[in-house]
């Protein structure tokens, strides 16, 4: 935690929230980026769903346009891990009903016990892959 910035992450945190809120009010629906995402590629409904990625593929661009730094991402070597880890986070959105935006953000707030389940599942596993890779496999 080299780059704690507490104030933009509670501004960065307030932004989502209303996002969120405002996206629920306004249209019913919830903000979970693979229900969304999902409904583009089936049709229908598509003008809120393409400003909602647009905006998030916009949001960045925008910052860095404004003087904001933005940390440079760093990839793995093989791309063929990059493919079987993004097929691996498809197949658990369509198991686990939803993504960690989705159950995280929107469903703990609505008090889902679906989604309180799924969110505590999510970390649990992201904290064993992170122990195992840093002080086992990786270590």
């Amino acid at each position: 935690m080299h780059n704690l910035t507490p104030f933009s992450g509670f501004i960065g945190g307030a932004l989502i929230g209303l996002a969120t809120a405002l996206l629920m009010l306004l249209t019913g629906r919830i903000a979970g980026i693979s229900g969304i995402f999902g409904g583009l590629l089936r049709g229908g409904d598509r003008g809120w769903r393409i400003a909602f990625i647009a905006g998030l593929i916009a949001a960045p661009l925008l910052a860095a346009l404004a003087g904001q730094s933005l940390p440079m991402p760093t990839m793995p070597v093989s791309l063929v891990v990059v493919a079987i880890s993004g097929l691996l986070v498809g197949i658990g959105t369509r198991v686990g009903g939803g993504c960690t935006s989705g159950h995280g953000v929107c469903g703990i707030a609505r008090l889902s016990t679906r989604s309180i389940a799924a969110t505590a599942i999510f970390m649990l596993v992201a904290i064993v892959v992170v122990a195992i890779l840093r002080h086992g496999i990786g270590g």
